[in-house]
């Protein structure tokens, strides 16, 4: 138990300084050794810190030791980063934590094989696909796998939950055909970028209605308490899901496209983030032992999180506003911080010494 929580303490450590390095990336005033990783911000935040966070629900899935690597693999290659080691060291373990979570994520489909045990290895080797693209091709051609990871691997959560509807065999079939689709958009994009984006937006696009055409959200926001919570962070983030890809549908996501830090905000912060609110109280408590209660006062990190996204889009043409929004952005995840802080209680299970 020391183990897993000591990295979970060092993932939560690292999302601050990648939130940090973001705001520092638009100019705002932040420490030397800050604004000397502001070009990384993406790096820390996906491959690094939800490689870590992802890679640790795995382990505890699997309960086996070596599950841990990945986790450790990432945040060490997150240190390396931050501590200005050689970039080719940091890509390399970040390589590595993400091709161990594949393996691990293979045994754990090989104990139930279903589609989304399948879909969360092929989440995976997305992960490892963006990295080593960005070892390749740099980080604009990284950025659709890396995306692809975090989209993949909820769709596959709530694909897990969505049998409680027993979707009709056409949405498992069509769930199938935009894994597809998203695939071969990873393996167009480092040679037609353009076109590669595009076709991932459509793929995106797809994930969007599927999953608001399917998940259990829509029938649990009838539900009082926190299933009603879940459902507004899970309804509210595949629409921001949807306005990203129409948005990328529309060239945003090509580097140099005034529209592009929106859209990526509106999937990252938007959909991503929105998911993690939901999901945190039903995660936390699996990883820590702790209780998390809820109250009311944990829709307001998720109101201050899409109001501050929205101004962040309208803002696409003034620059001052950007920064006002995204220092809101990182306001609104230091409440839920905060939040889910003062949420914690005792262990819900005492073992003996």
């Amino acid at each position: 138990m020391i183990v897993p929580l000591a990295l979970l303490l060092a993932a939560a450590c690292l999302l601050p300084l990648g939130v940090m390095a973001g705001l520092a990336r638009l100019g705002v005033a932040m420490p030397a050794a800050i604004t000397l990783q502001a070009g990384w911000h993406g790096v820390l935040m996906i491959p690094v810190f939800f490689t870590a966070l992802i890679g640790l629900e795995r382990a505890k899935a699997w309960g086996r030791w070596p599950g841990l690597l990945a986790p450790l693999a990432a945040l060490t290659g997150g240190g390396a980063l931050l501590s200005g080691a050689p970039l080719a060291v940091v890509q390399w373990l970040l390589a590595l934590a993400a091709l161990w979570l594949a393996v691990v994520s293979a045994i754990l489909a090989r104990r139930q094989l279903a589609l989304f045990t399948v879909l969360l290895v092929v989440a995976a080797l997305c992960d490892a696909v963006g990295t080593l693209t960005w070892i390749r091709a740099g980080t604009a051609a990284a950025l659709p796998g890396w995306l692809a990871f975090l989209v993949l691997t909820i769709a596959a959560e709530r694909l897990e939950l969505s049998r409680l509807l027993t979707p009709p065999p056409r949405a498992r079939r069509a769930m199938v055909g935009l894994v597809s689709v998203m695939v071969a958009a990873l393996s167009v994009t480092p040679f037609a970028l353009e076109a590669g984006l595009r076709l991932f937006a459509l793929a995106l696009l797809g994930v969007a209605l599927w999953l608001v055409r399917y998940d259990v959200a829509r029938r649990t926001i009838r539900l009082p308490g926190l299933p009603r919570y879940i459902a507004l962070c899970l309804l509210g983030g595949y629409g921001w899901l949807a306005a990203c890809a129409i948005a990328a549908l529309g060239g945003a996501l090509v580097p140099g496209d005034p529209w592009r830090d929106a859209t990526i905000h509106m999937l990252t912060l938007g959909f991503i983030m929105a998911m993690v609110f939901g999901h945190a109280p039903v995660i936390v408590p699996a990883l820590t032992g702790l209780r998390v209660r809820f109250h009311a006062a944990w829709y307001l990190p998720l109101l201050a999180l899409f109001c501050s996204l929205l101004l962040r889009v309208a803002a696409v043409d003034d620059f001052g506003r950007r920064v006002l929004a995204a220092e809101l952005n990182g306001a609104a995840l230091a409440l839920f911080i905060f939040v889910l802080l003062c949420s914690l209680t005792r262990r819900a299970r005492h073992h003996p010494e």
